[in-house]
């Protein structure tokens, strides 16, 4: 008796294992040293490691009812194991379980599959540095609460049907009867504003003028593309449809694929699945832009700021090639960067087009003084630059609507306008001359 209670006594003392929270899913994890490491940081010991085979059985198990993620773990080696893998991906779906996909060396096609599936989010191996912290706040973040519906205080009058299918047809039949002029934009680094002043790019070329001109804007940045949040507009399955199967595609089913925003703009969104870049070879990716082209009078492109395989596709189809930076030091030495690699490999350079983000006012001499010593330095201009908008630009894109919408006298706005008429102007220059 005095054995039991000391034995219990001594159990009491022994502190209960943290409930787990996430598990690491791999054929062995210590083919991925870095991934124990960022787990230990981020969930200290309130994780586990479960090999491919263990993953289905654990699931069933009640240790497993407070997982809130897996993180799959995989090499160019697992694909033999395929079929095992989406069966763990479905089945911790299916208990409402994140996935975030950790992948080495893995082929493009096994990739889409994984996601396809259902995985929440992609991970490249090595991981970058904070990255899956990043991914695990992403996929942590609650999905959007409806809006309360309004208070009536009078008699309500019964709304429209709304048309489920409003916006996913195109505005016109392809002809391919354009050469449209091909504007891809390329922020050069994080957070720089690129996918805004392509997006509100795109919507000013597509209001500019009584008789507008034919515009399409293709979000190109297969993993966050942002198109479709700022223009609140959903994701098509027929994106990734025509992705996946650019040898079948042509004009018509580019157009179904698009939607359209205000029956004026042509969206060509971010695929609803979170794909790797290199999704599509040069030859894919110019033959999207090839059919844009042909039916479209600009095509305004936003695009990773990875430099890819197909990035020197865009580059050679593109008439100019916008490249909006910020007044530090990143910026600096990525516009030097990519000067270097262009003239390297003898491309076409001198389509660059700097587009300083964020620029100083006028009487803020001190910072206008900085600005043209970063141009000296790098040997390059300024052909754009674009006030700081504040808060009202955060306010558009969460809102879904371009700035000309929401703010249409913020300062950011009407740099873009004036951009947009002067190449709506030049084009027609262009046009008028070769009559």
């Amino acid at each position: 008796m005095e054995g039991h209670e000391a034995m219990t006594s001594v159990a009491n003392l022994q502190p209960d294992p943290a409930p787990l929270l996430a598990c690491t899913i791999s054929r062995d994890v210590q083919n991925f040293d870095l991934l124990i490491d960022e787990m230990e940081l981020e969930l200290g010991e309130a994780w586990g490691d479960l090999g491919f085979e263990d993953a289905l059985v654990f699931f069933g198990q009640p240790d497993a009812a407070g997982l809130e993620f897996v993180a799959i773990a995989v090499n160019g080696a697992d694909e033999a194991d395929l079929a095992t893998i989406t069966d763990i991906i479905r089945a911790a779906k299916e208990r409402s379980i994140k996935v975030i996909l950790i992948a080495d060396q893995v082929s493009p096609i096994a990739l889409h599959q994984m996601l396809r599936l259902g995985a929440d989010d992609f991970v490249p191996y090595p991981l970058p540095e904070g990255a899956l912290h990043e991914s695990i706040e992403r996929i942590r973040k609650p999905a959007p609460a409806p809006e309360a519906a309004p208070v009536a205080t009078t008699a309500a009058v019964p709304a429209p049907a709304a048309d489920p299918d409003a916006g996913t047809h195109p505005a016109f039949k392809a002809k391919g009867d354009r050469d449209g002029v091909v504007l891809p934009v390329h922020g050069l680094a994080g957070g720089c504003g690129a996918s805004t002043f392509a997006t509100n790019l795109a919507w000013e070329l597509a209001t500019v003028d009584k008789t507008p001109p034919r515009v399409c804007l293709i979000d190109f940045d297969f993993q966050y593309g942002s198109a479709a949040t700022y223009l609140d507009l959903p994701r098509k399955e027929a994106v990734f449809e025509i992705l996946t199967d650019t040898a079948h595609a042509d004009s018509d089913t580019l157009l179904q694929a698009m939607l359209t925003f205000n029956d004026r703009l042509h969206v060509l969104t971010a695929p609803s699945d979170m794909l790797p870049l290199d999704i599509l070879g040069p030859e894919e990716i110019g033959k999207i832009i090839d059919m844009a082209r042909a039916n479209f009078d600009f095509v305004v492109i936003d695009m990773p700021k990875t430099i890819v395989a197909w990035t020197e596709t865009v580059l050679n189809r593109a008439h100019l090639y916008f490249a909006p930076l910020e007044l530090d030091l990143r910026s600096a030495q990525n516009v030097l960067r990519l000067v270097r690699a262009l003239k390297a490999e003898g491309l076409p350079h001198e389509k660059l087009r700097f587009v300083l983000n964020r620029a100083p006012k006028f009487t803020d001499l001190s910072a206008k003084s900085r600005v043209k010593r970063m141009a000296e330095s790098l040997d390059i201009s300024f052909e754009v630059q674009l006030p700081d908008g504040g808060a009202q630009v955060t306010q558009a894109n969460d809102h879904g609507l371009p700035l000309s919408e929401n703010a249409g006298k913020n300062p950011l706005r009407r740099e873009i306008q004036k951009l947009a008429k002067s190449l709506f102007d030049l084009n027609k220059a262009v046009e008028a001359g070769k009559a």
